[in-house]
């Protein structure tokens, strides 16, 4: 294992059903600590990549800690997930193919084709034809109606395979089959160039060129072309993460809590991994506290994902409905307005098929957590983040911080919707679990 900025420090592997390495199991509960923070990266297909984050977003705990009868230690959630090498990290050296210019290259480059090919077995010559498509770009509607069958295919369900039940955060009947799914591929990577034009990411075509996705030139269709697959491929991610945190982390939080009833569990997740963290609520054994905090670093899943009603469905509600409750202490989301993968991106590809009446971006059912914070759900505390550091976050309950003031930076497409690794967000952490009072 490399290099890791504190200790005691422990390395949690689950695989995609969450099934986990039940040595490092062994080895978390041999751990003589009063609280345990655990992280799970969202973003990347590499335990060392994740090796890396844990390490960076850590560091400043010791320090904020300062003399305390407290005794912490740290695990890092390892899960199969996947990025695109195009996104740049801050803080983090880019790849030879992140480029924070003007334009993201709309070819797939080796690297990511590879991590792709990884993460859905079976599929390489799927992922082989996809690239070829990309290079290529044809002028054809023909060729883009196989790229959005293609991307498609590779986020199906695998036969017998168990996430099936994790993959939404809001009921169908009320959220509807996902545009990035089963909308027209041709009118997807239109409004997915124009939503990469909006985050800064490609260069603006003159407005009157977009007035139908079907009036010639459609090369320029192939700028969303990309953004199509990549939503597709995190439509998947979303996916495995809600089956390994209420397959996976949930029972091993539930077996912790027999072996080492002492130990304060705070659960920390970004991205996916926020879905991760939160799903693992729901895989807790009846009865079982240990879990004192979660805190969500720009969640990538509804902000109606804890609602008892929904404001356009009353009926209806969030998939962790009241999983707020399982948790003894609160759950903080911190978001950013920064945070163009959410605020731009994400609504688009998780809006409603077919749906002409609305602006995604505008219309409220199809934002992330990541984006405004937890939504609709009854005395939620909303805080900047500054608030938060100076007078404290409420015991229990759902509380929404404003990160922006940190979580700003960050190239196309994504913006700043990986710049978690600050000072500021470790001492939410720590006042969310009321560590070392």
């Amino acid at each position: 294992m490399p290099e890791m900025s504190v200790r005691p420090y422990r390395e949690i592997t689950f695989d995609k059903d969450g099934d986990v390495d039940t040595a490092q199991r062994d080895r978390l509960a041999q751990m003589d600590v009063t609280d345990l923070v655990m992280f799970a990266h969202g973003w990347n297909n590499s335990p060392a990549v994740a090796n890396r984050l844990y390490s960076a977003f850590f560091a400043p705990f010791p320090g904020l800690l300062g003399p305390s009868a407290s005794r912490l230690g740290y695990a890092g959630v390892v899960w199969p997930s996947m990025k695109f090498v195009d996104e740049p990290i801050p803080d983090f050296r880019p790849s030879a193919a992140s480029d924070w210019g003007d334009a993201v290259d709309p070819t797939l480059d080796r690297e990511t084709a590879q991590a792709l090919v990884d993460f859905f077995p079976g599929h390489a010559g799927t992922v082989a034809r996809l690239s070829q498509l990309l290079a290529q770009q044809p002028e054809s509607e023909a060729a883009f109606a196989e790229f959005g069958r293609l991307a498609r295919q590779l986020a199906e369900v695998p036969a017998g395979g168990l996430e099936a039940p994790f993959t939404d955060d809001l009921p169908w009947d009320e959220q509807g089959p996902p545009a990035v799914l089963y909308e027209n591929t041709l009118t997807m990577c239109r409004k997915f160039a124009l939503a990469l034009e909006e985050a800064g990411a490609v260069t603006k075509e003159e407005p009157a060129l977009w007035s139908s996705p079907f009036d010639g030139g459609l090369g320029r269709m192939w700028k969303g072309a990309k953004e199509l697959l990549r939503q597709t491929t995190y439509y998947a991610m979303k996916r495995r993460a809600g089956t390994v945190g209420e397959l996976g982390l949930g029972p091993l939080l539930g077996q912790l809590a027999r072996s080492s009833p002492q130990v304060r569990v705070h659960l920390v997740g970004h991205s996916q991994g926020a879905r991760l963290v939160a799903f693992a609520l729901r895989g807790l054994p009846d009865g079982v506290r240990n879990v004192k905090s979660v805190t969500l670093l720009q969640g990538a899943f509804s902000h109606y994902a804890f609602a008892a009603s929904l404001p356009h469905a009353a009926h209806g509600s969030g998939v962790l409905r009241d999983m707020q409750h399982r948790v003894d202490g609160p759950v903080v989301a911190c978001y950013s307005r920064h945070d163009s993968a959410l605020g731009v991106i994400y609504p688009l590809a998780s809006s409603l098929a077919g749906d002409t009446h609305s602006v995604a971006g505008l219309d409220r059912r199809w934002w992330a957590m990541g984006h405004d914070g937890i939504q609709a759900v009854e005395r939620t505390a909303r805080l900047t983040l500054e608030e938060a550091l100076r007078s404290g976050i409420p015991a229990s309950g759902c509380v929404s911080v404003d990160a922006a003031s940190v979580v700003r930076r960050g190239g196309p497409p994504s913006g700043a919707h990986s710049d978690i690794c600050h000072a500021e967000l470790a001492r939410v952490v720590l006042a969310a679990g009321r560590i070392g009072r």
